[in-house]
C-alpha cells in the first residue's frame, strides 16, 4: 500500500508524549491537536483533519491495521449511538472545563500547584514529571492537566483499538464530535444561504 506523508503524522503523537514526560511544559504543544481540527472545520467546512491528517488517528492505523494489534471487531451499537457520543463529549468538556478552573485557581492564587498526571481522571501516574520552575504555576499547572487529558485519551484510543477497529476511537472521539458538528452546522448554514438567494430570483 503506498504511504503518503500525512501517514506518517502519529511520529508527533511519540514525539509529543515523549517531551512531556522530560518536561511537562511540552503539554502546551497538545493545543495544536486540540485546535486545528476545529479550526479546519470552521474555515473548510470539512473534516480532512480528523480523516486524514490527525496524529492519534495515524498511530491507531498503524498499530491496529499494519501492525495487527486490532482485533478487528466491530464496536458495540451502543458506542456508536449518538446519545453515547454527544454524551462522552459533554463529560470531556466538563472536565477540561475543570482542568482550566483549576489552572485558574492556581493563577489567582487560590490553590496551589498539583504536579501530578491523572490518568481515566482519577489515577495519579506513578511517576514524577519533569518542569521549569521559572514558569509560573499556572503554566505548569496547565500542562499537567492538559497532559493528563491527552493521556487519558490516547490511551482509550489504544484500549479500543485493542479491542474493536483500528480507528474505533475516531467514531466516538470528542474533536470528532465537535468536529462534525460543526461541518453540519456550516452545511446548513450554507444551504440556507442558497435557498435564500434562490428565492430573490
Amino acid at each position: 500500500m503506498k504511504q503518503h506523508w500525512y501517514n506518517y503524522l502519529w511520529i508527533w503523537s511519540v514525539i509529543y508524549f515523549t517531551m512531556g514526560f522530560f518536561n511537562i511544559l511540552f503539554a502546551w504543544l497538545g493545543l495544536i491537536s486540540f485546535f486545528l481540527p476545529l479550526i479546519f472545520a470552521i474555515g473548510k467546512g470539512s473534516k480532512g483533519v480528523c480523516n486524514r491528517y490527525c496524529d492519534r488517528g495515524q498511530l491507531l492505523r498503524l498499530l491496529g491495521s499494519q501492525k495487527g494489534f486490532s482485533r478487528q471487531k466491530d464496536m458495540p451499537g451502543w458506542m456508536k449511538s449518538k446519545a453515547f457520543r454527544y454524551g462522552f463529549m459533554v463529560f470531556f468538556l466538563v472536565m477540561f472545563g475543570n482542568m482550566l478552573f483549576g489552572t485558574y485557581q492556581v493563577c489567582a492564587g487560590a490553590a496551589s500547584l498539583s504536579e501530578v498526571v491523572i490518568f481515566f481522571w482519577t489515577l495519579d501516574v506513578p511517576w514524577h514529571f519533569d518542569y521549569r520552575t521559572a514558569a509560573d504555576p499556572w503554566v505548569s499547572q496547565f500542562a499537567f492537566g492538559f497532559y493528563s487529558l491527552m493521556l487519558t485519551s490516547a490511551i482509550l484510543g489504544i484500549l479500543t483499538m485493542l479491542l474493536y477497529k483500528p480507528r474505533s476511537w475516531c467514531v466516538y472521539c470528542p474533536m470528532g464530535t465537535m468536529t462534525q458538528i460543526i461541518c453540519k452546522a456550516k452545511a446548513g448554514s450554507e444551504n440556507d444561504e442558497t435557498m435564500k438567494g434562490v428565492q430573490e430570483k
